[in-house]
């Protein structure tokens, strides 16, 4: 079943850039209680990038508006501390490109927005300004 892409939402995991995903399966498992994951992609450190769910799956990203969204995250995005930090590296930063783009032809009218950006979110998440940073996608 289709759903109407409406968001492009931007993730980081709010972890160490060497966190695993079975990690951040079990704590949405366990943690959280979730019978979904978080996002429909996850990228590693190195670029590389699993695929969590298929795009007609709803994830867990952003309460109220996951029915609408398509989810992308990457590992890290705090310092050691827990405080939010951009530290995606170069590779991250090439393959959410590639892969906003992949989602964009496939979702022309989709916005690309951070998880921060959604009202009464109180988090950080993704550490950066994804709006302004893809604006030209």
């Amino acid at each position: 079943m289709a759903r109407n892409i409406k968001y492009i939402v931007i993730h980081c995991t709010a972890g160490p850039q060497d966190q695993t995903t079975a990690a951040i399966k079990n704590w949405w498992k366990t943690g959280l209680g979730w019978k979904s994951p978080g996002y429909h992609l996850l990228i590693s450190a190195d670029g590389s990038y699993e695929r969590l769910a298929k795009d007609e799956e709803i994830c867990n990203g952003v309460a109220g508006q996951n029915k609408h969204s398509i989810h992308i995250s990457y590992k890290g995005g705090v310092d050691a501390k827990g405080k939010a930090l951009d530290n995606r590296t170069d590779a991250q930063k090439k393959t959410l490109i590639t892969l906003i783009k992949t989602m964009k032809s496939k979702y022309p009218n989709a916005r690309v927005v951070g998880h921060r950006d959604f009202q009464g979110v109180k988090k950080d998440c993704p550490s950066f300004n994804a709006i302004k940073e893809y604006a030209g996608l």
